[in-house]
C-alpha cells in the first residue's frame, strides 16, 4: 500500500509541473509560489483541523529556516519548468538525493582523522561514486538537450535540487523532534506565501485573467494532494522501495513532455537521465545507512 500512495505522490507532483508550465505562460514565478502557497496553507488547515494536530510549534526558527530554502528551491525549480522541457526540470530538481550524498562524503572527509579511523574514506568510496555517476548524467543530459537559450534555467534547475537538498535535510531534524508532517508542510506552505507576496513586489501582479487563473487552484491543490500522498507513504517507516519510487515522477514527467509539449530529449538526454536516476537510488540506498529517511522533497 506504501508503494501506492507513492506513486500517486509522483502522479499528482509531475502533473502539478504540467500546470505549472502552462500558468507560467501569463503569471510569474514569485505570482506561482504565491498562489501555491496560499491554496497550500488552507489545505494543509484542514487536514490539521481534521486530525486535531495544532499549528503551534516550539521550534519557528528551524521552520523559518526550512521554509527559507525550500521556497528558494520551489521557485527555482518554478523558473527552470517554464525555460526547459519538463522532463529535464524534474530531473535536476530531483539531484537532491545526489547533493545529499555528496554532503554525507564531503562532511565525512572533512571530519576524518587518519590517526583515529584510517577505513573512513573507503567506507564512503560506494557514497562517493553515485555523487560522481550523478554529475555525469548531468552533463550528459544538459548538453545534447540545452538550447542555447536555456542555459540559464539549466543552471536554475540544478540550484533547485541544490537547496531542496538542504531543505530536506531540515526536513529530517524536524522529523527526529517530532513535529508532525501537516504541520511542517503548513509552514513551508506559508513561507511560500510570504516569499512570493515578497517577490511580487519586485516582478508586479499579472493582469488578471479567469480563463488564466484556473490553472493556478491545481498547482496548489495538487502540491498538497502529493504532499499527502508522500506522507501516507512514509507512514509506516519509510521504505527503500518506497523512496525511490519517487524517481516514477520523471517517467511521468517525460511522457507529459512528450505527448503534451513536443518536448523532443536526444539519445544522450536520456542516458543521462537514466544515470541520474540509477546515482540517486543507489545514493538513497546508501543514505540510509548513515541518515534516516523522512518525507518531505520540495514540490
Amino acid at each position: 500500500m506504501q508503494a501506492l500512495w507513492m506513486l500517486a505522490a509522483s502522479f499528482f507532483f509531475a502533473t502539478m509541473a504540467v500546470c505549472v508550465k502552462f500558468a507560467s505562460a501569463w503569471f510569474t514565478t514569485s505570482e506561482l509560489v504565491f498562489y501555491r502557497g496560499v491554496i497550500g496553507m488552507a489545505c494543509m488547515a484542514l487536514w490539521a483541523r481534521s486530525v486535531r494536530v495544532p499549528l503551534a510549534t516550539h521550534y519557528p526558527a528551524m521552520h523559518a529556516w526550512r521554509s527559507l530554502v525550500g521556497v528558494v528551491s520551489l521557485g527555482a525549480w518554478f523558473y527552470a519548468i517554464a525555460g526547459l522541457p519538463i522532463a529535464t526540470a524534474l530531473t535536476l530538481n530531483y539531484m537532491s538525493s545526489v547533493w545529499i550524498a555528496a554532503f554525507l562524503v564531503g562532511g565525512a572527509l572533512i571530519t576524518w582523522n587518519p590517526r583515529e579511523n584510517k577505513g573512513l574514506p573507503l567506507r564512503q568510496g560506494p557514497l562517493a561514486l553515485t555523487v560522481i555517476a550523478g554529475f555525469a548524467g548531468v552533463v550528459l543530459m544538459l548538453r545534447p538537450s540545452i538550447g542555447a537559450n536555456q542555459g540559464f534555467a539549466a543552471l536554475v534547475g540544478l540550484m533547485s535540487g541544490l537547496t531542496a537538498a538542504f531543505a530536506y535535510m531540515q526536513v529530517m531534524a524536524l522529523g527526529r523532534i517530532g513535529e508532525p508532517d501537516v504541520r511542517t508542510v503548513f509552514y513551508f506552505a506559508s513561507g511560500g506565501a510570504v516569499g512570493g507576496a515578497i517577490g511580487m513586489l519586485f516582478t508586479g501582479v499579472s493582469p488578471w485573467n479567469w480563463l488564466h487563473a484556473a490553472w493556478l487552484l491545481p498547482v496548489g491543490l495538487l502540491a498538497a494532494l502529493g504532499q499527502l500522498c508522500l506522507t501516507r507513504a512514509y507512514g509506516q517507516g519509510a521504505t527503500l522501495v518506497v523512496a525511490n519510487l519517487q524517481y516514477s515522477g520523471l517517467v511521468m514527467g517525460a511522457l507529459y513532455g512528450l505527448v503534451l509539449f513536443g518536448d523532443e530529449i536526444p539519445l544522450m538526454g536520456w542516458l543521462g537521465m537514466g544515470l541520474i536516476i540509477a546515482s540517486g537510488i543507489a545514493a538513497t540506498a546508501l543514505r540510509s545507512r548513515a541518515a534516516p529517511d523522512a518525507p518531505g522533497e520540495e514540490h
